[in-house]
């Protein structure tokens, strides 16, 4: 027992061992997105230990904290696929955790709007699952009647206390087929190296009808930090490293959930202007939210302090108000689709219509080989 929690490892299969036989596995191994290489164990072993972790969790009692290791059965990226250094990425979270609550505005903001986008929809959720809510301020009305949230840092789970807490990486869900109502995302999903493999996860997760509403950060988040330190660096290095996050664009985020499989997708965006008084407040808040740096290809050394100092002054000189503060823009897609179902609705046959078009418009009807007329007052 650590800090209260029980630490119970997910019963995972090991690679090698045999699955044993039941009628509720999928024959299929879960498809990931094409970036990831086929190394994985049998498919049979794979499913079973979905089937095993999704009842684990539903026995359990609400002061246990499972932790997934995904290096029984998951198969490895190849290294030209890695985007993000995942290791880092759970770093920073633990290391933000202790003092999260000083600088979870951004996360209140989004979990607050996220909040009001599930109260327009007229569905209560029995099993709701919360990616990468380990910042604890997601929440659901009605309560579900099982809410599990799942994090990469074992510390932030720790912090919010969540009734059901599964330590686990978004890229490799460790669920069943078909078990839960409702999947939701708060700024998580921007540091997923495989998106189009881990929304199929998720929409496989999901219940037939089932819900996935997430937010994630957009191309236009933090682009003056970005040029700031571009510039900087270039002037000072005489070169320059990425130093934040390459993140989906708006155009892409559709395609991307119809090639999940999910239904009815929608995709749209918000944009929130925060004002600070210099870049050096700007990057003590990301750093507290767990934001930091966690590129793959990333320079690993410090920024040297002329090159920080010089970004500093071109932030200001760029984007400065008469006040003296200067803006960090942050776009939110949000993503919305539904898991297949054959109670949704459907598109008519072409040609099936009982009304014309032309007739509800009161406009002459021409066919497509006609040109059309010049138009008389």
């Amino acid at each position: 027992m650590q800090n209260g929690w029980k630490i119970k490892p997910i019963p995972f299969l090991q690679s090698g061992q045999t699955a044993p036989s039941t009628d509720t596995t999928s024959p299929q191994p879960r498809q990931r997105g094409e970036r990831i290489a086929s190394t994985a164990c049998r498919a049979t072993d794979f499913t079973a230990a979905l089937i095993d972790i999704s009842e684990t969790i539903a026995d359990q009692s609400p002061d246990t904290l499972f932790r997934a290791s995904k290096a029984a059965y998951v198969p490895h990226m190849t290294d030209e696929s890695v985007l993000f250094d995942r290791t880092a990425v759970r770093r920073h979270r633990d290391r933000a955790a202790a003092t999260f609550g000083d600088h979870d505005f951004l996360h209140q903001e989004i979990s607050d709007r996220l909040t009001d986008r599930l109260q327009d929809v007229n569905r209560t959720f029995d099993t709701v699952l919360d990616l990468g809510g380990g910042h604890g301020n997601t929440t659901v009305s009605p309560s579900p009647r099982t809410l599990i949230t799942c994090d990469m840092s074992d510390d932030l789970l720790r912090t919010s206390l969540p009734s059901c807490a599964v330590a686990m990486d978004e890229e490799y869900l460790p669920f069943a087929d078909n078990t839960v109502d409702l999947a939701i995302s708060s700024l998580a999903l921007h540091w997923v190296n495989d998106l189009p493999g881990a929304l199929a996860q998720i929409c496989r997760a999901l219940k037939p009808d089932g819900l996935f509403l997430a937010a994630m950060l957009g191309g236009d988040t933090l682009i003056e930090l970005r040029r700031a330190l571009l510039e900087a660096e270039a002037e000072t290095t005489g070169g320059t490293s990425p130093h934040t996050s390459p993140v989906a664009d708006v155009a892409d985020a559709g395609a991307l959930l119809q090639r999940a499989g999910f239904a009815l997708p929608v995709v749209d965006t918000d944009t929130l202007t925060v004002t600070y008084k210099d870049m050096f407040a700007l990057m003590r808040d990301l750093r507290g939210m767990g934001e930091t740096n966690a590129i793959a290809a990333r320079n690993k050394t410090f920024l040297r302090r002329d090159t920080l100092f010089v970004a500093a002054a071109r932030y200001q000189e760029l984007y400065g108000d008469a006040d003296g503060r200067i803006p960090a823009t942050f776009q939110i897609i949000w993503l919305t689709g539904w898991a297949p179902a054959a109670t949704q609705q459907q598109p008519l046959r072409p040609g099936s219509a009982g009304s014309r078009l032309a007739d509800a418009l009161g406009a002459d009807e021409q066919t497509a080989g006609d040109m059309a007329g010049p138009v008389s007052n």
